[in-house]
């Protein structure tokens, strides 16, 4: 199957760009917009709309194959890429990355997306990572049109993966509505919940941690009284380094403090995700490692995921090769190619530590359906509802591509 062209066109997210440094500073909130001057490069607004772009290949038997370049909500954080703005990308995509797509047979996927991942500029840089990941979803789409397959059967086949006749546990996210939104969760009986965007200390994780505690077990009961007996959900939360903010990064004080939220949760598991941000990847896994390695030694099964600084396919190998943490998150725009996402996936799983097929609520509907064939295709242990924080939205696009896609598989006979 041959591109016989291909077009852009702008588009939006499920969220919204948002400033993070400036955010822990402490910029306050009016309504829904955040106020006070942004302080990450590229940001005209602490809060500003999210942009993204679709990709769309024009195949020569008159099908489209499709994907959206998007990027994270915290863009610019962490060692992550700069903002994606859509009007100063696709002069870029439609000058230096289309011409390169018209006329390409497609015989499969992988070889195709390992070369668009590693194209550089001419001043020898990587193309932006929303960019890699746009092009990658267009070409998995284009080779499962060819083979007339899934999007999972290609990646099962070319990764030598076996398919199973089993869902991936869906982790939801609510925003700030981390009350209103939570009860949507639980009635719902989504596995993991409620992320809860504990991203300040004074205003929602507490000086001393107590607004956190409080909300765990706020959230325990609420899952029993909405959910009944047999609804035993995953709790996950994101602190973003807060708990370390608070705790003067003590990590023995740290891990204190998580043994009272695993009380909390009890009988609920309980992940904490970015429990601290040490402003280096280095720092980082040292951090996360040691963390781990003391919460073992007082049996506290807290399970810490790793998020900030590991990033790119490489930062996984090097958290899962320390053990820097029980689970990482694989925030799939951030890898760039989605030919990165499936290897971390599967990296981890070698590794003997939990892969969460993440993202951010700043994707498309089109970048979490792709997604989701690859959970399919290679079963992490949980993987992100998205887009957006209004969680109905985003676990209606998950769970249904989900559901529908093992339908079509259970009726071939391929699981």
């Amino acid at each position: 199957m041959r591109i016989i062209g291909a077009v852009v066109s702008p588009g939006l997210t499920g969220f919204y760009f948002d400033d993070q440094k400036a955010i822990k500073m402490g910029r306050r909130q009016d309504g829904f917009a955040l106020l006070g001057e942004p302080v990450t490069n590229g940001f005209s607004a602490v809060r500003q709309r999210g942009e993204s772009i679709s990709i769309m290949l024009l195949l020569e038997d008159g099908s489209v194959a499709y994907g959206d370049c998007a990027a994270v909500q915290y863009s610019g954080a962490g060692g992550r890429d700069p903002l994606f703005i859509a009007e100063e990308f696709i002069p870029v995509l439609e000058q230096e990355i289309l011409p390169r797509l018209r006329d390409r047979e497609i015989t499969g996927f992988r070889q195709l997306a390992e070369e668009f991942d590693r194209l550089r500029r001419t001043d020898g840089d990587q193309y932006h990572t929303a960019i890699r990941y746009g092009i990658t979803q267009a070409l998995l789409d284009a080779a499962a049109k060819a083979s007339r397959h899934s999007m999972a059967e290609v990646i099962a086949r070319e990764y030598n993966c076996n398919l199973e006749n089993k869902r991936v546990p869906l982790f939801t996210q609510t925003g700030d509505e981390r009350y209103t939104n939570a009860d949507k969760t639980i009635i719902k009986r989504a596995d993991v919940l409620p992320h809860g965007l504990i991203n300040n200390v004074a205003e929602k994780l507490g000086n001393r941690g107590e607004k956190l505690l409080e909300y765990v077990s706020w959230l325990k009961e609420r899952a029993h009284r909405l959910g009944g007996e047999d609804y035993r959900p995953v709790l996950h939360i994101d602190v973003y380094g807060t708990i370390g903010q608070a705790f003067d990064e003590d990590l023995y004080r740290m891990a204190d403090y998580l043994a009272g939220i695993e009380q909390a949760a009890s009988p609920l598991q309980i992940r904490i995700e970015g429990p601290t941000d040490r402003g280096s990847k280095p720092a980082q896994i040292e951090a996360l490692a040691e963390l781990c390695g003391i919460l073992k030694k007082r049996a506290v099964n807290v399970e810490i995921v790793a998020d900030e600084w590991c990033n790119t396919l490489e930062d996984i190998r090097e958290f899962v090769d320390a053990g820097a943490g029980h689970m990482v998150q694989i925030k799939t725009p951030d890898l760039g190619g989605i030919n990165n996402t499936i290897e971390a996936v599967l990296y981890a799983k070698r590794g003997g530590v939990g892969a969460y097929l993440g993202g951010t609520c700043n994707e498309t509907d089109r970048s979490a359906q792709v997604c989701v064939h690859i959970g399919i295709a290679t079963q992490p242990d949980q993987m992100l509802a998205k887009p957006g924080m209004g969680v109905d939205e985003g676990l209606m696009i998950t769970y249904n591509e989900m559901s529908r896609t093992l339908a079509l598989l259970r009726a071939k006979g391929v699981i």
